[in-house]
């Protein structure tokens, strides 16, 4: 074909190359991840729970908190042991409820020490448990006695500490350090100015541990908290009393909705 003959036909020009579709926000990992992306990581952290405590048909828990660095074989291994032994206790009563119901799910910070051994009784016991661990760069770690589906990480702990109280129906405080004493303050706060609606039973559990590290005492006497604000709590020494005291602190209410999220109390404002 001669190019310079007229009747030649013209040569089309060539297709422009695809032009590749950008990616959808949602599964661009520079948005996701970066500091534009925030409010969708904080949604997801409470949105993935939610479904998961929803497929698993769990109602609502009792909450174990305490030291990460307590082994069964440490100086303070009896508190291991007695929070593997309530959990077993409170899986047991909680499964011989009413059937198809997961009522009084055990669940803890999901990492070593206290929490281990609270998921471990759990499973013992053969129930669900739940495992709520928070990304850190030492020390915490997931430990295998959790609910596989139930074993939840976290990056926010202010996300951690959210799904810690909204499903909580009572709380046990093993020894602990700083991160259990931030934990039992948020649930003793919560109850002390009445923003939730529901009771939440605390049971501190060891007495001389907690009046060794805490003196509320001193808190009443310089006017910075009532007297009756220490009856927002009680002592236990043994499972089996921790486990009576879980059972008459709770509020009692019929089966309801998996999960059952409790309601904050907002003050009305006059009109």
């Amino acid at each position: 074909m001669d190019p310079t003959d007229p009747t030649t036909p013209p040569i089309p020009p060539a297709e422009p190359a695809p032009v590749p579709s950008p990616p959808l926000a949602y599964l661009d990992p520079a948005f996701v991840n970066g500091d534009d992306g925030r409010a969708l990581r904080i949604l997801a952290e409470y949105l993935q729970p939610l479904e998961r405590f929803r497929e698993a048909g769990v109602q609502d828990t009792v909450v174990f908190f305490g030291s990460a660095r307590l082994g069964p074989d440490g100086p303070l291994g009896r508190y291991y042991q007695a929070a593997r032994e309530l959990a077993m206790l409170v899986t047991r009563w909680s499964k011989a409820l009413q059937p198809g119901s997961h009522r009084y799910v055990v669940c803890s910070g999901g990492g070593p020490g206290i929490m281990e051994a609270a998921n471990r009784g759990a499973s013992e016991a053969g129930g669900l448990s739940i495992g709520l661990n928070i990304s850190l760069p030492f020390e915490q770690r997931p430990n295998r006695y959790s609910t596989h589906r139930l074993s939840l990480e976290f990056h926010y702990f202010f996300m951690r500490k959210l799904w810690f109280a909204h499903l909580a129906r009572a709380l046990v405080a093993f020894p602990g350090g700083f991160g259990t004493l931030d934990e039992l303050f948020e649930i003793l706060t919560l109850a002390q100015t009445r923003k939730l609606e529901r009771r939440i039973p605390v049971i501190l559990f060891g007495r001389s541990y907690w009046e060794e590290v805490l003196d509320f005492e001193a808190l009443v006497r310089h006017g910075t908290v009532a007297r009756e604000d220490l009856e927002l709590f009680k002592y236990a020494e043994e499972p089996v009393e921790a486990l009576r005291l879980i059972q008459e602190g709770i509020a009692p209410d019929g089966a309801g909705r998996a999960p059952s999220i409790a309601r904050s109390r907002t003050q009305r404002r006059a009109r």
